[in-house]
């Protein structure tokens, strides 16, 4: 029963949405919309289908009632107005969006280092260079993400994927087991220094979580402000090298480990890296072309657009033999996320060609007429990261909310659209530390029997709270001072 309600309650929403009147201001096919967006959304929420299934019935059902969701009156009366057409070609913007091809070249970045090995082998080997007393684990736990993050936009794949396979290796061999009193240990604090680290490190770089190319381009076509590579580095750079230096010290002060120092995991590292031997052409090879993509996004960003690096990149993966094309093909998380991106792009922009996003914008100004812009903007910023504890899916919280509570600050006289919009993407990441549902390495770390959700919710607030106060309170002044 739970399973059909999860399948029912998305189509309820949309249809008791567009049975109730346009509100003021709003054309009624803008709110039909914003119906059928709505229920989609509670669709990622529930997660009945696959979000790539549910983001396809969405723009079908758009392009379907096009005449009545998605044209004005007036579009209709134009002559030579053909609405299937045009309904179709708007289905369709968001496969075409650079972003998304970006997103999945990325994403072959990630089977590169889980084909040859790169990933698993520089966990090891920081944890071989510093593994000796606890708290410099925990620094070479935090330093392996960080290494990873650039070229891994899905923070599963990096955290949960490469690192946590690593490090779960390691608390047996101080005999701290899951579930059991012993967990304390050594194993909860390298599990929750493993998870606040995913967390700053997926703020810290565009292509460290998907749903932060997802804000780009939601940004782009919303406010029409473009946030590049090097800029969204430079906006978050002081306050999250600050977090990293500071999270494996904190957590070792808020949720001491019982071991402060072990022999066993230096050598532990070291055979597992005999085992592994010296790098291998594949690894040189891709070694080679991250930092060249790198470089490029950084340097080259005038010359080569991004999603275009990525897929040259891919494109010599392929011809040196780095991955198969059985090995594109099979890579399942990537095409899925290609088509939910590309569909959520298309939904979340059709907000914005209805006119839904900037009726919002100017309702939500209204209503905060009386603040000034600064103050404005971190009410705005801290609603939409606070919201995160009602999803379970960082992708369906950019998607519902970004495009709505950027359009209202859009609505603000004064406010500063790049300084506001870095704000909102560069607290994706953080946010995902709330909950044990809050992004998507999240689950596993919950599920390894070292954090009990007693002190996973507890430890989450703490640092939810510290996240978002360094966001506003040392983030926004470095972004409003650089990019103002």
């Amino acid at each position: 029963m739970k399973l059909s309600w999860n399948y029912l309650l998305p189509a309820l929403l949309a249809l008791a949405l567009a049975a109730i009147p346009a509100p003021a201001g709003l054309a009624p096919h803008a709110w039909y919309f914003f119906a059928i967006f709505a229920g989609v959304v509670l669709g990622l929420i529930l997660e009945p289908l696959p979000g790539a299934v549910l983001g396809l019935i969405g723009i079908a059902v758009v392009a379907a009632l096009a005449p009545w969701v998605l044209f004005s009156p007036e579009q209709l009366a134009s002559p030579g107005f053909k609405p299937a057409t045009e309904a179709l070609a708007w289905a369709l913007t968001g496969f075409s969006n650079s972003t998304v091809w970006l997103i999945f070249a990325a994403f072959m970045f990630a089977l590169g280092y889980e084909r040859t090995g790169l990933g698993r082998r520089i966990a090891l080997l920081l944890v071989k260079a510093m593994g000796r007393r606890t708290l410099s684990l925990g620094y070479a736990v935090m330093l392996a993400d960080l290494a990873l993050a650039p070229f891994t936009p899905s923070n599963t794949a990096r955290s949960g994927g490469t690192v946590f396979p690593v490090i779960s290796n390691l608390p047996p061999l101080y005999d701290s087991r899951p579930n059991d009193p012993s967990a304390r240990k050594i194993g909860s604090y390298i599990m929750w220094v493993g998870i606040a680290s995913t967390c700053v490190t997926s703020s810290m770089f565009l292509t460290a979580l998907a749903p932060n190319l997802l804000a780009a381009a939601l940004v782009e076509k919303t406010a029409h402000v473009h946030l590049s590579w090097w800029n969204w580095f430079v906006a978050f750079a002081p306050l999250g090298f600050l977090l990293l230096a500071l999270l494996p010290l904190l957590a070792y002060w808020l949720y001491p480990p019982q071991i402060k120092r072990n022999d066993k995991v230096p050598a532990w590292a070291a055979e597992e890296l005999r085992t592994l031997g010296p790098l291998s052409r594949k690894e040189i090879i891709l070694l080679v072309l991250v930092l060249a993509a790198l470089a490029a996004w950084v340097f080259a960003a005038a010359w080569l657009d991004p999603a275009l690096v990525g897929i040259l990149v891919l494109v010599a993966m392929l011809l040196t033999g780095v991955v198969t094309w059985d090995d594109v093909l099979g890579n399942r998380a990537a095409w899925n996320t290609f088509a939910w991106f590309a569909t959520l792009v298309a939904l979340a922009g059709g907000l914005s060609k209805v006119g839904f996003v900037s009726w919002f914008g100017q309702l939500v100004a209204t209503h905060m007429s009386g603040l000034s812009p600064t103050t404005a903007m971190l009410v705005l910023v801290s609603v939409f990261y606070l919201a995160h504890y009602l999803f379970a899916s960082s992708t369906a919280h950019t998607t519902a909310l970004l495009p709505v509570i950027l359009a209202a600050g859009m609505g603000i006289p004064g406010i500063d659209l790049q300084v506001f919009a870095l704000l909102l993407g560069t607290s994706l990441g953080l946010m995902g530390i709330i909950t044990p549902y809050g992004t998507g390495p999240s689950p596993v770390y919950y599920g390894s029997g070292y954090l009990p959700s007693a002190d996973y919710w507890r430890l989450g607030s703490i640092f939810g709270a510290l996240f978002l106060f360094t966001l506003l309170a040392l983030g926004a002044p470095w972004m409003m001072a650089v990019f103002g």
